[in-house]
This record gives structure tokens, sequence and C-alpha cells, in this order.
């Protein structure tokens, strides 16, 4: 195969090349990581199959299903959120009926922050850059309508994100559904608020033992 690519190079690249140069020199990932024109079996015969594995298994290099997209397509969500859940009811059934196969929950910062509506640090941010989640009242016209054992749910939340977890199952209860027919996420990068984002209401250690909580 090496002296199958030298000669492709030498050949078919080349001529090619001195039509149509390349834009750059030099193609990278987005984490800097040189990028090759092709890659060949050659190129991972020193890694060990237990490294590649197989669609469906660990260690997941080949995807997290066993068929990945020859069953179903990869969901599309716009993430949305603003005002009151029947505010963003109302848009989430809006996208569904126009293709949408998941939903993406955007949260106001006092919901991210843990702060009820009402609460005085809430003043002005309410519904303002997400939707506002103080109660299940809330939660539930916020998926009003919408089957959650067929449409995916996605929520942008991570300090008080346990505690949106916890509405969504009793939603789901409350409903009759099968909790093994839900799906969706929500954040679990806990120490990426205190590095970056700065959005965390407690200390690096509780917080980090709640994200390993809602895991389990």
């Amino acid at each position: 195969m090496k002296n199958e690519i030298a000669e492709w190079e030498r050949n078919e690249v080349a001529a090619f090349l001195r039509k149509q140069k390349e834009k750059k020199d030099q193609f990278f990932t987005s984490g800097g990581f040189p990028l090759q024109r092709t890659y060949t079996p050659d190129d991972i015969e020193d890694v060990p199959d237990s490294d590649i594995g197989l669609p469906g298994r660990f260690p997941f290099t080949r995807g997290p299903y066993p068929t990945m997209y020859r069953s179903r397509t990869w969901t599309m969500r716009q993430i949305a959120g603003f005002g009151t859940g029947e505010d963003t009811n109302k848009r989430f059934k809006y996208l569904i009926s126009q293709g949408q196969t998941g939903l993406s929950v955007d949260f106001d910062m006092p919901t991210l922050m843990g702060y009820d509506s009402d609460h005085p640090m809430s003043d002005g941010e309410v519904g303002r850059e997400g939707v506002a989640i103080d109660t299940l009242a809330d939660m539930e016209a916020l998926l009003d309508g919408i089957d959650l054992e067929s449409i995916s749910v996605s929520m942008t939340i991570n300090p008080s994100a346990w505690i949106l977890l916890a509405m969504y199952v009793v939603l789901a209860q409350q409903r009759g559904y099968d909790l093994n027919k839900l799906s969706g996420t929500i954040q679990a990068d806990i120490l990426k608020e205190y590095m970056a984002q700065k959005e965390y209401v407690f200390p690096i250690e509780p917080s980090v033992r709640l994200v390993r909580d809602c895991i389990t």
C-alpha cells in the first residue's frame, strides 16, 4: 500500500496539482492536528484492535450506535427558550411542525443560577435569554402536548441541571411514560463553568458530586 500511495502522489496527485494547487500547504483539524491528504490501512497498522473496536462498543471510536445512521438520521434540533413555558412551548411545536426531530431548551439566567423568578436577584433577567422554569407546573407548560417517548430533549443547563432533570422525570411519570423510552441530555461539564462560563452555584467538590450522581 505504501508503494501504491507513493505512485499515486507522483502521478495523479502531481498532475492535478499542476492544474490546480491546494488552498493551503498544510491542513489541520480544529484542535491543531495535521491532516494527511488521504489515509489507508497502513496508518493504523500499529494501532491495537482494542483501540478501534466496533460501532456501539467500547471504546466507541466508531460511534455510539451499532448501525449508526443506517437506522436513523441524526437528530435535528434548534435551541429555543424565552419567556414562560407556554411561550417556548409554542416555539417548540412550530419547530416540530417544520421537521425538527429533537428539542433543545435554553433556560434563563435565574433558572441557571437556581433563583426563583420573583427573587430580587432575578430582576430584569426572567425569561430574557432562555425560558423561566421555577416549578413543575412550568415544566408541564413547557412540554405540553409533546410526546416525550418519541422526541429527545436536550437541556442546556449545568449547575441546576439535576433539578430540571428531576422535574422532567416526574412529568414523564405523571403522564405514564415508560422511563426507558425517554431520551435526551443535560449538561455534565461543571468544571468548564469555573474555567470559562462562570455559571456555577456551589463549590467545586459538591458540584462534581452532583454531576456524578446525575450520570449514575
